[in-house]
């Protein structure tokens, strides 16, 4: 196999440490048997999920971002002081302004840092890894807190079955910081936009064009609104196409990867995308199952569970990928190096 190769004198990125958060309240299948039209053999069948982790009332993004971002910190033996850059990946602001990233700056204590959020759906943890990873490679900054973070309870519609059974609430944050002499890190990225699609998966309310009203209370405009179908076969198609490209460009196949980690929507559309890459399955990281769809907080979820079962060790060659609202698409190529 071969791997991309840069100038000496160009400095590359690598993830450093990794923290995640999940609340403790637990929604399981059988729960929501209780409040909709729904059976745990429906939702385990299509989407495999059996249970989801929800934030209490009076708590926000924000803390489950804090959260994932101190056990991060703690990690890598570091104090929230030494970090120059918060960039947080969210479609679950605590508000629309300040950003959620100033809220996080002030409950972390990182008194040197700036930042800002990234709005990208389920790709916004793979887009803003990769803008942290060039404001490194740049030069400009040495570290550079990433997190993922969503309270998608705070957005669903618990009457509408076809939505309030896929998504929970969750949190993960990795440093970036330069590699060192002979390290790797990230190798490449993909990533795309069509907004055409922005019909399929959106929140009318709150925004400038809906802003909230009687009206757009009484209209459910401020819940997740979702055509299935249509997300369903953009999602299957981009994501095996925005991964082959990725490896096919770098001169790799699935076979050289040691771990695919994809976002979390549906197990089907993961188990289609590895198959296309023709990946056995104790190379796939799926958790879906115990967190449902955390939006923003999938994939550094998905890579605490591949190091848990220790699936994701120092060297390793893998592959992140997502599909997002928007629509979004998100892809990116590295070497895990700690």
């Amino acid at each position: 196999m071969t791997l991309e190769v840069r100038p000496p004198s160009s400095r590359r990125a690598k993830i450093s440490a990794l923290g995640t958060w999940v609340p403790p309240r637990v929604l399981t299948n059988a729960d929501l048997e209780k409040m909709v039209d729904t059976t745990d053999e429906w939702i385990t069948s299509r989407v495999g999920i059996r249970e989801r982790h929800i934030l209490d009332k009076g708590q926000a993004t924000s803390d489950m971002a804090v959260e994932a971002a101190r056990i991060c910190l703690a990690k890598r033996g570091i104090a929230p002081t030494d970090v120059e850059v918060i960039i947080v990946a969210t479609v679950t602001p605590d508000m629309l302004f300040p950003a959620t990233a100033c809220l996080v700056q002030d409950k972390l204590g990182a008194t040197g840092a700036w930042g800002f959020d990234l709005s990208a759906a389920c790709s916004g943890f793979v887009y803003a890894l990769q803008v942290g990873c060039k404001l490194v490679e740049s030069g400009a900054h040495s570290r550079v807190l990433v997190i993922g973070a969503d309270t998608m309870s705070s957005i669903l519609d618990y009457t509408d079955r076809t939505t309030c059974v896929l998504f929970g609430d969750g949190a993960g944050a990795v440093l970036i910081e330069p590699a060192e002499p002979g390290e790797i890190g990230m190798i490449d990225y993909l990533h795309e936009i069509d907004g055409s699609g922005g019909c399929s998966l959106y929140m009318p309310g709150g925004g400038s064009l809906n802003p909230p009203s009687h009206e757009t209370i009484e209209k459910r405009m401020h819940y997740v609104h979702q055509d299935g179908q249509a997300v369903y076969k953009f999602a299957v198609r981009k994501m095996a196409e925005a991964t082959t490209r990725v490896l096919e460009r770098n001169g790799l196949t699935g076979s050289d990867l040691s771990c695919f980690i994809p976002h979390q929507a549906n197990r089907r559309i993961i188990e289609s995308c590895a198959e296309r890459l023709a990946l056995p399955p104790e190379k796939v990281v799926i958790n879906i199952d115990r967190y449902g769809n955390t939006t923003a907080g999938t994939i550094p979820l998905a890579m605490q569970t591949a190091r848990d079962d220790g699936r994701l060790k120092k060297n390793d060659l893998i592959l992140v990928a997502s599909v997002g609202a928007g629509f979004t698409v998100g892809a990116a190529l590295l070497r895990w190096e700690f």
